[in-house]
């Protein structure tokens, strides 16, 4: 099995939408922002962010966009490993993708959203640098779920 991570082509819009609504419609709901990111994709590139796909074969297992905030911050989202393919390192992979995608457009600093009960994600965040947001920086988020914030400084 070979895993094989790369920057969206428009091709992926359907798959990228399939992987995020399988994860949050399986853990939560899907949100007005969720749906407005998901109907376009493009959006994102256009905005100067970058979506990662991870293709197991021709197969998407994976995704993970980066949104920019500003000229030198990222927000990481819509990051999903198809639940069949889970536990064999794809998360882990995807997002050292985007990690490195990032430092490439000149990130300085990443940011990203999740909740408590996304216990790996969360696990697999802080193994990788990203670091709890203190209660003092804590930003307002547009997701009804969201209730950890976390960054990283590259």
């Amino acid at each position: 099995m070979h895993l094989t991570v790369r920057t969206y082509v428009p091709g992926d819009a359907d798959a990228f939408r399939r992987l995020n609504e399988e994860w949050i419609e399986r853990h939560f709901r899907l949100e007005e922002k969720d749906r407005e990111t998901l109907r376009n994709p493009q959006k994102i590139i256009d905005g100067g962010g970058q979506i990662l796909m991870a293709y197991v074969d021709d197969e998407p297992v994976g995704c993970c966009a980066l949104l920019r905030m500003d000229e030198d911050s990222f927000e990481v989202a819509k990051m999903a490993v198809t639940l069949r393919q889970q536990g064999r390192g794809f998360g882990r992979a995807v997002l050292a993708a985007t990690i490195e995608e990032a430092r490439k457009l000149g990130a300085k600093r990443l940011y990203l959203e999740t909740n408590s009960s996304l216990t790996p994600a969360i696990t697999l965040y802080r193994s990788l640098g990203f670091r709890d947001i203190p209660a003092e920086r804590m930003p307002k988020s547009p997701y009804v779920r969201a209730d950890v914030f976390m960054e990283m400084w590259l």
